[in-house]
């Protein structure tokens, strides 16, 4: 608009220049022959107006009100265009006068073009703004009823991926979490399960260890002591019966201390974590016939006991898995600090894999294991080149 007005200001003025040059003939024209100013002729004349006045008449300038008068002032605040009144030789008066109406209502018939055209233009732009607006809130309302339904624990709820790009990631960012949650929860569910399974399996090992072997020992101990009062009169039977006495007692106290170390090590509450660790690698090799090797920094951190048992059973479970599932022939543990982190390093030459195996409990158990010494456990594996498990724990953490 601003435009247009700064550019009506020059047409305008060009066109009252032309007009001017209109007045000056019409005056001399009317002064040397006042029948050629007929009304016929100028009336049709633009910018130009020709008024006849009474003898007595005084002569005025076009009005203009409202809108007009205003429009008038602001493109002719700087003009100068004065109207010119002849006495005619036939005793007539005449006004000629510049007279710019017709250009005023150009220029406002376009003011009303543009403003016209800005309102529509406006009200598409509301209209557009109103339906992107209503669509994005659409998608909001589907997405919190996704998100009820989520908390409601109905983790099958998807969106759908359609409309705009970022309604489709978002779509498409949501799914993937409900499906990492009922992926989770599945998991949790099996893993709870096993958990329960192998609690039911521990305590029947445990009441069938007691119950057949331990209890069996007990029982040939009573029977024996029995025996010893009846043959008290006779030596051979005392010391042959004192013998067996003695290697009965020894396997009941080897029973008794592999319970108790499945149970919980022990040695952590004797030994320093790295003779503890030694000695269960010792153990290992000599079970499974693998050649395994530990190294341990000099200078380890003190740590608490529950993440003394932690690192233990950790390195119990890995061990374990090399056993059941690697096929290796040497396992190589690394224990040492460095920055800040204390790291533990399990690396075997085994068949490996092109990916790591879906979690059991036992990796589900090393996983939780970390998490609990604040740390962060990685398995990398390749074919034919081993499985290596990597835990990084921050030493603040303990």
């Amino acid at each position: 608009m601003g435009l247009l007005v700064h550019q009506a200001l020059a047409d305008v003025e060009r066109e009252l220049q032309s007009a001017e040059a209109v007045v000056e003939y019409l005056s001399e024209t009317a002064e040397r022959d006042p029948v050629s100013l007929q009304p016929r002729l100028t009336q049709s004349l633009r910018h130009v107006r020709v008024r006849w006045l009474e003898p007595d008449q005084v002569a005025q300038s076009p009005t203009q009100d409202g809108l007009d008068a205003w429009l008038g002032r602001l493109l002719f605040a700087e003009a100068r265009h004065h109207a010119r009144v002849l006495n005619l030789q036939d005793g007539r008066r005449v006004q000629i006068a510049i007279d710019p109406r017709d250009e005023i209502d150009e220029v406002w018939d376009s003011l009303q073009q543009l403003l016209s055209l800005c309102g529509l233009a406006l009200l598409l732009s509301l209209l557009t703004i109103r339906w992107a607006v209503r669509r994005g809130m659409g998608l909001l309302d589907e997405l919190l009823r996704a998100l009820r339904q989520v908390s409601g624990g109905q983790l099958k709820v998807r969106l759908r991926a359609q409309g705009l790009p970022e309604a489709r990631q978002l779509a498409a960012h949501f799914n993937r979490m409900t499906e990492a949650l009922e992926q989770a929860r599945a998991d949790n569910t099996q893993l709870t399960q096993t958990l329960l399974a192998v609690q039911e399996q521990e305590r029947t090992h445990l009441a069938q260890t007691l119950h057949d072997d331990l209890g069996q020992y007990l029982a040939g101990i009573r029977a024996q002591a029995c025996l010893l009062r009846l043959v008290a009169d006779q030596p051979d039977t005392v010391e042959r019966t004192v013998r067996e006495l003695e290697h009965n007692c020894e396997h009941l106290q080897q029973g008794f201390r592999a319970l108790v170390h499945d149970l919980y090590p022990v040695v952590l509450q004797h030994l320093p974590l790295a003779e503890a660790l030694g000695l269960l690698v010792e153990q290992w090799q000599a079970r499974q016939g693998i050649d395994c090797r530990l190294r341990v920094s000099a200078h380890l951190p003190s740590l608490s006991a529950p993440d003394k048992a932690h690192l233990y059973r950790l390195l119990q479970e890995a061990l374990t898995n090399v056993a059941r599932h690697a096929g290796a022939s040497e396992v190589r543990v690394r224990l040492h600090h460095r920055s800040g982190q204390l790291r533990l390093l399990i690396r075997d030459n085994g068949c490996g894999a092109h990916q790591s195996p879906r979690p059991g409990v036992g990796l589900y158990s090393m996983f939780e294991r970390a998490r609990s010494l604040g740390g962060e456990l990685r398995i990398i594996s390749h074919p034919g080149a081993g499985w290596a498990l990597a835990l990084s724990m921050p030493l603040e953490a303990s």
